[in-house]
């Protein structure tokens, strides 16, 4: 499998994860399915907040969207899609939850990457396939399972 991972920072490089990182995280995500090209575009909570109302109609910056790509009939192209993640939303939330935030930034974009290999969570049939992947890729890299709520004190 081969995977290309384009990562563009639109907003500051402080508190976001390394290409290399991202790269990882995203061929964990990948390992055993087909590969191709894909972007992973961090950005401010100002375009995070403008994608989310443009595509998704959110009245605020979520923390991953999707964008999955679907070529034309004939076109012959192994383009994934794009992933956008916000550094101010994640590092919030990673906060909140009591998470380290290298493990967050990874959750986030295994779970963006899964989104444009088919992968949902739009109801529970969807979500629960959908979590038990993105727990055993990320065990894989050694990080705890995002959604367990006990944390260590």
């Amino acid at each position: 499998m081969s995977v290309r991972v384009d990562v563009q920072y639109a907003c500051q490089r402080e508190g976001t994860p390394t290409a290399a990182e991202i790269e990882k995280w995203v061929s964990a995500a990948l390992d055993g399915r087909p590969g191709g090209e894909l972007t992973v575009r961090l950005v401010d909570e100002e375009e995070g907040l403008r994608l989310n109302a443009e595509y998704r109609g959110g009245t605020a910056p979520t923390n991953v969207l999707s964008f999955p790509f679907d070529p034309p009939p004939g076109t012959d192209v192994d383009l994934l899609g794009d992933v956008v993640v916000c550094r101010e939303v994640v590092a919030r939330e990673a906060l909140a939850q009591a998470k380290p935030l290298p493990h967050h930034w990874a959750h986030l974009v295994v779970h963006g990457v899964l989104h444009l290999v088919g992968f949902d969570h739009d109801n529970e049939d969807n979500a629960q396939p959908m979590e038990a992947e993105e727990r055993r890729i990320l065990a894989t890299l050694g990080i705890p399972d995002p959604y367990c709520t006990e944390r260590a004190e």
